[in-house]
Formats: structure tokens, sequence, C-alpha cells
């Protein structure tokens, strides 16, 4: 039997019966799944880059309606991994199949399908989890490839409950997906109180918007090994106490990556603070302050210690 303790608040009592439940994204990486997780829910969530493997850990986005609450897990990308944290996240990725009550499992519409989707497929079906096929990308593929994607799919990665065409950045297709993941959950109250976007600390999203930001400022020169950890910092006496004050920490594996993040005279490191800022102040409705510190932690994708410390 599966276990979905995991995954699951305590449930409110005395609420009234909606369709509620869990679904996990999972493909392989740059597939969409982040900005389709963002997509559903109706405001960001989860971090975005055109780089592979940027969402690490199962991030929640909650989309709640009148009539349904889906609890959405995005996940890391699943790939072939060459460092511990890439079989970490692996393991993150798949793990979450069993426990949840629908998947989406996101290929990419003007790609083939390939190796890695099908190694997905077979973990996806293993399970026996409800699951849709999302052939994601349809507003950069041209009618051809979507046609052949649909056509094809069930002989090269076996029966889904449903298989949809959608496009994460427009939103077309998004709201036929929906429909299909409601009919996929449970009767039950809701998990999250109405309002509610995401179980993320605050802490968390300052520390992801910041990587996130440091990622596109620096695209050409910072490498993947970069990671960001945020906590909140109690005000003095005499600060403002309606401020949201959090400190972020990056981590590089060189000194030589450290000025990358920095920038010269500090400017990539200020600008990557000052849009990580504006957007969670959007985000929150709050004053926000984030104070960013770099530190330089040798081969920490590849040592378990450093990732036990990091949570990955």
């Amino acid at each position: 039997m599966r276990s979905r303790r995991r995954w699951r608040p305590r449930r409110p009592t005395g609420a009234a019966d909606v369709r509620s439940g869990f679904v996990t994204l999972v493909g392989r990486p740059n597939v969409g799944k982040s900005t389709l997780v963002n997509q559903i829910v109706g405001t960001k969530v989860s971090i975005v880059s055109a780089r592979p493997q940027t969402t690490r850990t199962a991030v929640r986005g909650v989309r709640t309606t009148p009539d349904s609450q889906i609890v959405l897990l995005d996940t890391p990308g699943v790939h072939r991994p060459r460092t511990l944290l890439g079989e970490r996240t692996n393991q993150r990725a798949v793990g979450t199949l069993a426990e949840v009550d629908a998947i989406c499992h996101v290929i990419a519409a003007n790609e083939a399908i390939g190796r890695g989707d099908e190694f997905v497929a077979r973990a996806v079906h293993e399970v026996g989890t409800p699951a849709i096929l999302v052939v994601n990308k349809t507003d950069v593929a041209d009618r051809a490839a979507i046609a052949d994607h649909l056509a094809s799919a069930s002989t090269k990665l076996g029966e889904y409950a449903a298989y949809v065409p959608v496009s994460a950045r427009t939103g077309d297709g998004v709201d036929a997906l929906v429909g299909e993941l409601e009919a996929c959950l449970p009767e039950g109250p809701l998990y999250y109180p109405e309002g509610t976007v995401s179980d993320q600390p605050e802490s968390v999203l300052a520390a992801e918007l910041v990587r996130e930001k440091l990622l596109v400022i620096a695209r050409d020169e910072l490498p993947h090994s970069i990671n960001a950890t945020g906590e909140l910092i109690e005000p003095e006496p005499g600060e403002n106490p309606d401020v949201l004050r959090i400190r972020v920490v990056i981590r590089v594996e060189r000194d030589s990556q450290k000025g990358i993040v920095i920038g010269r005279r500090g400017v990539v490191l200020r600008d990557a603070g000052t849009a990580a800022r504006r957007e969670l102040e959007a985000l929150l409705g709050t004053r926000v302050y984030i104070e960013t510190k770099v530190r330089v932690d040798p081969h920490w994708q590849r040592r378990a210690a450093s990732l036990d410390r990091l949570g990955l």
C-alpha cells in the first residue's frame, strides 16, 4: 500500500469537501516543469532558468478554486548524475511518484522523445499512480511535431490517463490540463487555507530568487555549482519591525567563482539581490531587506556532509 503521509499537512476539521490532492511534475531537465507550476498556480512559486537542473528540491505550489485544491510538487529534472547532488536530486524526483494522487509526466514538444523520457515513463508506470502525459512547449514546436508526439507517445512511453498539449509559457492548454488533474483527485477538505500559493518559508523563497537572478545576470560565466540558503534575521532595536529581513548565503566551489558571483565592484551580487528583493516584495506584499554573503565550499556537490547541511 502506498503511504501518502509524508507529503500531507494535517487536514483541517469542519471544512467542506472539494476535489483535493497532491500532484507531482516529473520529466527530464529543462522541459518546463517550473514554468508550468507557476502557470497553474497563477503566480511565481518556483524559480525558472534556461539552465538544466535548476530545481533541486520538491517545491510546492497551491492552486485553490471553489471546486478544488491542487498541491503541486515541482521536482528536479531526472538526468544522468555526475555528482552526489545529482544522484540525490534524481532520488528526490522519483521518490515523489508513489506518494501523490496524480502525476504529470512532462516532455518537450520541440525535442524528440528520447531515452531520458522513456526512463521517466518506466518509473511512472511502475508505481501505478494515475498519470497524465503533458506535451509542453507547443508555442515553439510546429504542428507536425506536436501531432507526432501525441500519436507516438503511447507506443514509446506507454499508456496514460490523458495526453494534453500545453504551452506553459503562454498558458495555452493549461485549463484543459487542470480539468484532467481535478478528475484524478479524490474528494476531501482543503489541505491549505484559501489564498495560500506555496508553503515554502520566506527565507527559502528569497534564497531561490537570488540564485535565479544570479543565473540570469551571469549566465555566460557562472557555473552550475552554485547554491543559496536563507535565514530570517531578527530586527535590531530601533529597526523597523515591519521589514522582513533575510540573510542569503551563496556557496560556490572555488575562489574564482566567488569573484564571478560578486562581480566588479559588487555589481552582479547587488543587482541579483535587488531583483530578488523586488520580486519577493511583490509576492509577499511586504517590505523586504536581503543581506547577501558569498562563501567558498570546495566540492560541496560531491560531499555528503555539505549536502546534508544544506538539506539536499
